[in-house]
């Protein structure tokens, strides 16, 4: 299977780093999560091409080789609504609609993007994608606080560097299912050169945590609107939600798989099982 042809496209007033695999039937959008970037989906989008799929996946704001924002802004879901409704003409056929896909942060801000643009799509499929879990509305000024303490700390730091064995070591610590071989090319496309070594090509601002509190109230109506049928992933040993099945019963079209054996990343872990279960579910 060839390698994906790269490109950048202006959307949002921001350079888009997109990757695209070569098939000859409908469009498969792939959103990548928190931290992550679009080469993450190498193997599921090679296992989805192979079987005729043309597969678009693209760095969100911030993450991978997609711009940063400028001086004074900052990375807000309703940010990458707006920058995935204006990379669409880019990313999909004129007068195609698409299969769209979203890992973990991905599938929040895809949810979001589905409840308003329904008619644009085939079918919506959410990797762990419901959202975070639901934080009392009391908590609002402290999460406000530590937000203003995080911003502060993130603009005075300069980045660690590291090298790239170092990438993928620290990589492991957290998702220790990861492979050698997948590793070593996620750290080497995640990651710049700089004088010293390397380091994250993620805009540190994404380290800081939100200054809102999250209400699964809310994010229960986007859930509702969706129109489109809806497949929920979940993983074995992934992040599950105690209101999962909550959130599951509210979309009109939605059901729910689970994935034995493996964790939250699991497009890096599990790539052929979930080409196969996405494949069921945009060939029904």
């Amino acid at each position: 299977m060839s390698d994906p042809t790269e490109r950048f496209v202006e959307a949002n007033g921001l350079r888009h780093h997109v990757l695209e695999w070569l098939g000859d039937g409908p469009t498969v959008l792939l959103a990548h999560g928190f931290l992550d970037m679009a080469w993450s989906f190498r193997d599921v989008a090679k296992a989805l091409s192979a079987r005729g799929f043309r597969c678009v996946a693209w760095d969100w704001r911030g993450h991978g080789e997609t711009e940063h924002i400028g001086a004074g802004g900052y990375y807000h879901f309703a940010d990458y609504v707006l920058d995935l409704d204006e990379l669409w003409p880019s990313l999909v056929p004129e007068g195609e609609k698409a299969h769209l896909v979203g890992h973990s942060m991905g599938g929040s801000a895809v949810t979001m993007f589905a409840a308003v643009r329904s008619d644009r799509l085939h079918t919506l499929a959410l990797l762990e994608g419901l959202g975070p879990p639901d934080q009392p509305v009391a908590k609002a000024p402290e999460k406000l606080q530590l937000w203003l303490h995080g911003v502060a700390r993130a603009r005075a730091k300069e980045g660690r560097t590291f090298t790239l064995k170092e990438a993928v070591a620290r990589m492991r610590r957290q998702n220790p299912a990861l492979s050698e071989d997948l590793g070593a090319f996620l750290a080497e496309k995640g990651t710049r050169a700089v004088d010293e070594g390397r380091q994250w090509s993620f805009d540190r601002l994404h380290r800081t945590p939100s200054p809102s509190v999250f209400q699964a109230a809310l994010f229960t109506q986007y859930l509702r609107a969706i129109a489109v049928p809806t497949l929920v992933v979940g993983a074995e040993k992934g992040y599950r939600l105690a209101d999962e099945a909550e959130r599951l019963a509210v979309i009109p079209k939605g059901r729910l798989v689970e994935l034995p054996g493996v964790g939250h990343m699991m497009h890096w872990e599990a790539p052929e099982a979930l080409a196969d279960v996405l494949v069921a579910h945009f060939e029904p």
